[in-house]
């Protein structure tokens, strides 16, 4: 399997730098969730958050993923 490297723009991942595995062609996935499970009493969900691909590569070769939203785990489409 292949892997790229992105750079999360925005929201709780903002800055951070993290291998993805590659889709065809090389490229990162078009959308990609980060999880957070909370630490809280069991009837408070964790939450995703979804960012997607922009579309161009970065002058450093890493490709760069935006934040779009934020919502409780499994409700992210």
């Amino acid at each position: 399997m292949e892997w790229v490297t992105v750079r999360f723009a925005g929201g709780p991942a903002d800055g951070t730098a993290r291998d993805l595995p590659a889709a065809p062609g090389g490229r990162p996935p078009r959308r990609w969730v980060l999880s957070s499970s909370s630490d809280e009493p069991a009837d408070l969900p964790g939450v995703d958050h979804l960012y997607e691909l922009r579309p161009q590569q970065d002058a450093d070769g890493c490709w760069t993923m935006a934040f779009v939203r934020s919502d409780p785990v499994g409700m992210t489409e």
